[in-house]
């Protein structure tokens, strides 16, 4: 039984051909990229079935998928933001632009808002610094010198794509 399209697994199958046939572990990160994109999340039966896919031990997947922040090994809101609060972030209003979601959004870090569209994630070093306050939408598109205004519209774009789909 595959988890996953055959398009996801042939996407794989286009990561594998980057590294030497026994460095199959190197395309773990873009095969849970892959197959987050394509499912939303990695539950413990779709990190297994990459391992398996892999062939490599289930548990050095489940370690990169746990790591790194960017993965969600639990269901996630459609639109992840992830706001930087590294200090000089934090320094320059990412902490003011993390507050300002979470009472917009009426959600802590960690949490989804209840119609399922919004899950707030604090977020490590994006390489932005200078234009702080940054965030990340769905791991993809960053988001720059957000102050509320910014943050309000954005939220308002995301809400208005998310009735429409």
């Amino acid at each position: 039984m595959t988890l996953l399209s055959e398009q996801a697994y042939r996407k794989i199958d286009r990561e594998l051909t980057k590294f030497p046939a026994e460095q199959r572990l190197s395309a773990t990160m873009a095969a849970l990229a892959i197959a987050q994109d394509e499912k939303g999340w990695l539950s413990t039966e779709i990190i297994e079935d990459i391992a398996n896919y892999l062939g490599v031990p289930p548990i050095a997947v489940q370690e990169v998928a746990t790591f790194y922040n960017m993965f969600d090994v639990k269901p996630a809101g459609r639109f992840k933001i992830t706001v930087c609060t590294n200090l000089p972030c934090a320094l320059r209003d990412g902490e003011k632009a993390a507050d300002h979601l979470k009472r917009k959004l009426g959600i802590e870090f960690r949490e989804t808002t209840p119609d399922g569209l919004f899950t707030l994630a604090e977020g490590e070093c994006m390489g932005a610094c200078g234009d702080a306050p940054v965030l990340l939408v769905n791991n993809k598109r960053m988001c720059l010198q957000m102050s509320d205004e910014r943050l309000d519209t954005l939220i308002d774009e995301l809400k208005s794509q998310g009735e429409s789909a």
